[in-house]
């Protein structure tokens, strides 16, 4: 019988000291989660805006829109606004595009970036070369190229500027297959339907 209320002793004591391990594991864990940059400067806490102007018809009509996401998914952190944004990568989520038309989102989403190969994501990495020129290493429709821009940094804002021709990202198709299905929509006083391959890019990210 005392051997049996030993025997029941030793089971509630290591019962009891695992479950001291695994709460303290788990404040560890949610401690770690929770940690804080003590960097100056951090993309990921900054204020980033990603806005983009596409053309349609002979004529060159503007088409403004937006990603309302974006996520650094690697470094972004510095002393300095230049060292935060050097290096640092991101990803950008199709579905968060807009462009205050639902029914033009859609057929964006559907029909231009739905016809690239594997492109749920915009991704890229930012190179800063010097005071006022960098690149991004930007992979879309499975390819990844250079796409050079100039940048500026007052205070605690850094702003970017590019031009990018998605027909470097072998997207011929998808500008068919948006045009063909906005037709209409991308008519000019010619009559010509037309899609342009060329698209304007400006980023800027206001650090706290």
């Amino acid at each position: 019988m005392k051997k049996q209320n030993i025997l029941i002793l030793i089971l509630l004591l290591a019962f009891q000291f695992t479950a001291c391990n695994t709460e303290k594991k788990d404040d560890k864990k949610v401690t770690e989660t929770t940690k804080k940059s003590t960097a100056a400067f951090v993309l990921s806490e900054a204020k980033n805006s990603v806005e983009w102007t596409a053309y349609k018809t002979t004529e060159k009509v503007p088409v403004k829109g937006k990603f309302k996401k974006v996520e650094v998914t690697k470094a972004g952190e510095g002393s300095t606004v230049k060292e935060a944004i050097h290096n640092a990568e991101f990803s950008i989520p199709i579905s968060s595009i807009f462009t205050s038309d639902t029914s033009r989102d859609y057929k964006i989403r559907k029909f231009f970036f739905g016809v690239m190969d594997n492109t749920k994501l915009l991704s890229g990495k930012l190179v800063i070369e010097n005071d006022s020129l960098g690149y991004a290493n930007i992979t879309m429709n499975g390819i990844t190229d250079k796409l050079p821009f100039s940048y500026a940094i007052n205070g605690k804002e850094f702003s970017m500027s590019t031009k990018m021709d998605v027909l470097n990202w072998n997207a011929k198709s998808s500008i068919d297959s948006l045009n063909a299905v906005c037709r209409e929509l991308h008519k000019g006083l010619d009559g010509i339907s037309k899609t342009w391959s060329e698209v304007a890019i400006n980023i800027s990210s206001t650090f706290k």
